[in-house]
């Protein structure tokens, strides 16, 4: 019986420059901001008030945030004598909306969902659409040959071997220690 797995390329990228997200450069700000309009809240109310009250200036504004997914996918990691291998769950994915790539030592898996339904009825009409996107990062251990490593994809489940050269695969040399 044949199994049906589909093959993704893994992209080898030169050094690039961290560039932050704009969401990253912001966020302190924005945690400063609340925590200001919260202690000035506080001030300005009685003891006689719930303490707990939100401002209603209490919300990042749109332009401030990324639009991801509310969870990341799961990932397990694993490690052989000869390979780590990562699996990551993207159940109702397909293999066409995910990329993975190598960049400065740090292995990044990126994917976005875009899902939409339609249901036309004699007494209502409904369209729902979903999007998102998410991105992991793992920083690659020592050892690992980047440019042999391999991805596929079955069944919502992402698996990446990363094969280890031949001087990370030699067994740990066992030291005897002796009384002084």
């Amino acid at each position: 019986m044949a199994e049906n797995v589909t093959r993704i390329p893994v992209k080898i990228q030169e050094k690039t420059a961290n560039v932050p997200s704009t969401t990253q450069v912001w966020a302190p700000f924005f945690s400063l901001r609340r925590e200001m309009d919260r202690l000035f809240d506080d001030f300005g109310r009685g003891f006689w008030q719930l303490p707990n009250r939100r401002s209603i200036f209490d919300v990042e504004p749109i332009w401030g945030a990324d639009v991801t997914w509310d969870v990341t996918p799961a990932v397990d990691v694993a490690e052989s004598e000869k390979a780590y291998e990562l699996k990551a769950e993207l159940p109702g994915m397909d293999e066409k909306n995910i990329e993975v790539k190598v960049a400065n030592g740090t292995l990044i898996i990126k994917g976005e969902k875009q899902e939409e339904k339609e249901e036309k009825k004699k007494d209502y009409y409904m369209r729902e659409r979903n999007f998102g996107s998410f991105e992991r990062r793992f920083e690659m251990p020592e050892g690992v040959d980047a440019d042999k490593i391999e991805a596929s994809f079955k069944n919502g489940v992402l698996t990446l071997t990363l094969p280890k050269k031949l001087e990370a695969q030699k067994p740990a040399k066992k030291i005897e220690v002796k009384a002084a």
